[in-house]
């Protein structure tokens, strides 16, 4: 979660002077350059034909719909605005879980992430000024929100089978080639080396790939494979409280009482879903 927490704040700072398409895309094509050096080194055979479905669906998820939504979305909206609908993000993550890896939290685990995701809510819709202020930058982040949650949930079942580091590297690698056609497109309409892009934006643009969509995830899909899922993805809640205070430190973003007081509602909602019981269902 440390690392995932300087994700948006990062990709703040990059879409600030790079094409969003060329950040989402860029990173996770030089994270699978990455990742295939990493399988070729290691001589990891290939997976089954029967897990590869599974991988595509975590690429999909993490590799191509989480960083290009957000990326198009931090365009307008401030890291800190973003981290808090993010927030929503584990209770998400819970209810895959129970769908695909036939787990049973308990009553009191339900309790406080629904408590954690209205309190997520809630901050978006008076941040906001009203339903009515709902902008379009919300509604990609909510996007981003589902996209994650299935590829946390399937890569945390997939980590139990093939392994938690092998499980983002063939994601990065399967979906390579679309990545160097989209990143290759951005270029030509965008030329990265035209738009002015300091130190910063290119410091930012190799965090994101280096450790946001790499590194990161040999982590986290490690206690997603330990698990319970359920319960290891509340600790996502503690991403939008670091989150706040990056985007604070780095991008000079106010801390408002609104989002001082989302924040902590979330940490207090996670701290109780991490202590409730998780069990797994009988096949």
């Amino acid at each position: 979660m440390l690392v995932f927490s300087f994700t948006l704040p990062f990709t703040r700072i990059a879409v600030a002077t790079l094409d969003p398409l060329f950040v989402s895309a860029g990173r996770a094509l030089v994270a699978a350059v990455l990742a295939a050096v990493v399988l070729i080194v290691t001589r990891t055979p290939l997976p089954a034909r029967r897990f590869w479905p599974r991988i595509l669906i975590v690429a999909g998820g993490v590799v191509v719909g989480f960083p290009l939504l957000t990326s198009i979305a931090l365009q307008t909206a401030p890291a800190a605005h973003g981290a808090v609908v993010i927030g929503l993000l584990p209770a998400a993550t819970a209810a895959v879980a129970v769908l695909r890896g036939r787990e049973r939290p308990s009553r009191v685990f339900w309790v406080a992430s629904v408590a954690g995701a209205v309190a997520v809510l809630v901050f978006t819709v008076l941040s906001s000024g009203g339903f009515g202020g709902v902008h379009v930058s919300d509604l990609l982040l909510l996007g981003a929100v589902v996209a994650a949650a299935v590829g946390y949930a399937e890569g945390g079942l997939l980590a139990r089978e093939i392994g938690s580091w092998q499980v983002i590297c063939w994601a990065l690698v399967a979906v390579a080639p679309l990545m160097i056609v989209l990143t290759g497109v951005s270029a030509v309409q965008h030329p990265p080396l035209d738009q002015g892009t300091g130190v910063e934006g290119w410091i930012a643009f190799g965090y994101v790939s280096l450790f946001s969509m790499f590194l990161g995830f040999f982590a986290w899909y490690r206690g997603l494979g330990i698990g319970p899922i359920a319960t290891v993805s509340q600790m996502q809640l503690l991403q939008p409280v670091l989150t706040i205070v990056w985007a604070a430190l780095l991008l000079g973003e106010p801390l408002t009482p609104l989002t001082l007081a989302g924040a902590a509602a979330v940490i207090a909602c996670a701290a109780l879903a991490v202590r409730s019981r998780v069990t797994r269902a009988p096949r």
